[in-house]
């Protein structure tokens, strides 16, 4: 497929996959737009394929969960060696990963985190969980920073990036308990589970439901901690990005403060943000773009671990 082949397909898959993405990337210029679609692409292929769902949808329990995962990485490694692939998505991933120079070591650290799924991995200790924030998406939130346009040497714009992929995963963990529970999964980890006497395997049973509610509070405050870094972080970005990263962060943050605000019924229906909502964040973040960030420290904020730099 050519360039405009993969563009449209991947216009298609971030459509599909997610409304908010889409609605947030239409923020960026041309160009960041196009790039930002076909890395989510590649997101959205390996998120379905390793999950046993479609576009973010019904996901279920695989069977051959080792064998989905080295397809991934057999599959990158050969799109961004320039061989041909069997999906658009990966193709898509090598375009924009020659076109903005992605390190290619971020690039794994994602699917190293598909391994972590297969495997049945499961956080003992708060750092186990944000070291496994940080492979599903912190790592993609270093890709999108580069993209548009950051430096790859620029660790500490690049620690607000990671900090806003951070953000969006807490608040997925924190929403998607009970559905992450019906294919076997818990990202709580176990130590806050014994904290408050709750079994392993057993958290979502209606009666430990109040148990419960402050562990999905502490990962929406957390998720906010996070979020306000990474509006520091936005400031080093062109205002069209900006404004697009803003109202990302803005959406997305709204469905961990809504997890918190509902308590116990945080579970009864699938927290969601309204149309509505979505553009109000639109018009919000337009004018936090235009103006300077309050200063925010990232002084105990979980870091993403330093390692040498891999080639793009």
């Amino acid at each position: 497929m050519d360039r405009p082949a993969l563009v449209a397909y991947a216009r298609d898959s971030i459509a599909r996959g997610s409304k908010s993405f889409a609605l947030a990337s239409k923020l960026f210029d041309a160009q960041t737009r196009e790039r930002a679609w076909l890395l989510y692409a590649w997101c959205r292929k390996c998120d379905d394929l390793a999950d046993g769902q479609d576009m973010g949808h019904g996901m279920s329990a695989v069977t051959d969960a080792h064998a989905r995962v080295a397809y991934i990485r057999a599959q990158t490694q050969a799109a961004l060696a320039g061989e041909p692939t069997d999906d658009p998505a990966f193709a898509a991933l090598a375009l924009v990963a020659a076109e903005c120079r992605l390190p290619h070591g971020y690039i794994f650290d994602v699917i190293d985190g598909f391994d972590l799924d297969a495997e049945e991995w499961r956080p003992r200790h708060e750092r186990d969980l944000y070291q496994y924030c940080y492979h599903v998406a912190g790592a993609v939130g270093l890709l999108m920073a580069i993209v548009m346009g950051v430096d790859p040497h620029d660790d500490e714009t690049l620690d607000r990036a990671c900090d806003l992929g951070l953000a969006f995963q807490l608040a997925n963990i924190a929403r998607d308990l009970s559905e992450d529970d019906s294919v076997g999964r818990c990202y709580l980890p176990t130590e806050w589970l014994a904290e408050m006497d709750v079994p392993p395997g057993q958290h979502m049973k209606p009666w430990l439901r109040s148990q419960l509610v402050p562990l999905a509070a502490r990962l929406a405050d957390r998720s906010e901690a996070h979020e306000a870094s990474a509006r520091v972080g936005a400031e080093k970005l062109p205002f069209r990005a900006r404004w697009a990263v803003l109202a990302a962060a803005g959406i997305y943050g709204d469905i961990a403060r809504e997890v918190r605000k509902r308590g116990a019924g945080a579970w009864d229906h699938r927290v969601i943000t309204t149309r509505g909502q979505k553009m109000g964040w639109l018009a919000k973040s337009a004018w936090q773009a235009a103006r300077h960030p309050d200063p925010v420290s990232r002084e105990g904020l979980w870091t993403r671990p330093r390692k040498a730099r891999p080639a793009g």
